[in-house]
């Protein structure tokens, strides 16, 4: 399991500069790396074994029968998912096929493991943007003010350095703020959009899968009826043509058991649930954003209820000379800046606002 999942590790390594928050973070971070795992596990056959096995009472050879049906997909007749098993039919969906009779192919668990790992990418690709974007700015900024143990004209040196970049550059941050913004839109559409795709990839069985599995606990022991099942069937059918001696097409019948399916339903139950939830929290964000940008008082009771050493009054006085992207850039040099070192540079950058010189009050 190590050998699988150790390369894994590094995706959950803690960043020293903190450029976004943890809702974006459980995109690119959390998603990515259960996404990750998820297609190292369905081609992992030291779990699952043999990903088909097919049975048939004819002399085709079992490997040339398991890979014929891998390759060109297996079936469930429709009808059987309404018959008596045991009585009628052996299990679900497995029934003689009459021709006329409506079919339904199962072709996705080909590849349930390259589209795992295509949405691990497009959870990915958001904080890869925004690092374009960001370019290491929090980074550069910080001057090594996030350790306290910098000497007092060391602090006030680089805190002049600071206060001299806002003052040079005061107002022209929106952009800046505007990429964030925008990666943070990107997040929720990608995660709402995932679950499109795969409710397309499964036939249209995902949105409501997960509330089904749900329900499915909860029914008399006696009527269940396993809904996973239906969406991840674990014994299918399989026709193989061949000549026969004589040169007539001989047509012979198959079971197929599907062990890569009891992996599968379990993923995704647990990326149904997830997604839920990714998708609930980054649209909370977007409204959390949204008050952001229209209540500019807002901002300012975000930063005193993160900066609670700084100055009230100071910070105030800042804020109403700052736009919405100065304002992300504080709150971000906030999150990664020393508490009492944030609290003097804010001090620092007032009063020069104020246009007086700025003092040490170490």
């Amino acid at each position: 399991m190590d050998k699988i999942f150790g390369s894994l590790k590094g995706l959950f390594k803690i960043h020293a500069v903190v450029i976004d928050n943890n809702v974006f973070r459980l995109h690119y971070k959390v998603t990515v790396v259960i996404l990750l795992a998820c297609s190292l596990l369905v081609t992992s056959r030291q779990y699952i074994g043999d990903p088909i096995d097919c049975i048939s009472r004819d002399d085709i050879p079992t490997r040339v029968l398991d890979t014929f049906c891998w390759i060109h997909t297996t079936f469930s007749v429709e009808s059987a998912w309404h018959k008596k098993v045991g009585v009628e039919i052996p299990y679900p969906g497995v029934d003689k096929y009459t021709p006329g009779e409506d079919r339904v192919y199962h072709a996705y668990y080909q590849w349930v493991c390259f589209v795992l790992f295509f949405q691990a990418l497009m959870f990915y690709f958001p904080r890869h943007l925004w690092k374009g974007w960001e370019k290491g700015r929090i980074r550069s900024l910080m001057l090594e003010l996030n350790t306290p143990t910098l000497t007092p004209e060391k602090k006030q040196e680089r805190r002049g350095i600071l206060v001299d970049y806002f003052m040079n550059n005061i107002h022209n941050h929106n952009f800046y703020v505007t990429g964030y913004y925008f990666c943070e839109i990107l997040n929720f559409v990608n995660v709402v959009g995932q679950m499109y795709l795969i409710d397309s990839f499964l036939g249209g069985h995902f949105s409501h899968y997960g509330s089904k599995v749900i329900q499915f606990t909860e029914w008399d022991w006696t009527l269940r009826y396993d809904p996973m099942i239906r969406v991840f069937p674990r014994l299918t059918k399989c026709t193989f043509h061949k000549y026969g001696s004589s040169g007539d097409v001989q047509r012979h019948d198959a079971m197929c058991i599907l062990p890569i399916n009891i992996i599968n339903e379990k993923i995704y139950v647990l990326l149904w649930v997830w997604f839920v939830l990714l998708a609930v929290l980054s649209g909370l964000v977007l409204v959390y954003r949204v008050f952001i940008v229209f209540w500019p008082q807002s901002r300012l009771l975000i930063l005193r209820y993160r900066a609670r050493l700084t100055n009230a009054d100071y910070l105030e006085m800042v804020l109403n000379r700052c736009r919405l992207g100065d304002w992300f850039l504080l709150e971000l040099l906030c999150r990664n800046v020393d508490s009492l070192n944030y609290r003097d540079l804010i001090a620092d950058f007032a009063r020069r606002l104020e246009g007086k010189g700025v003092e040490s009050i170490v």
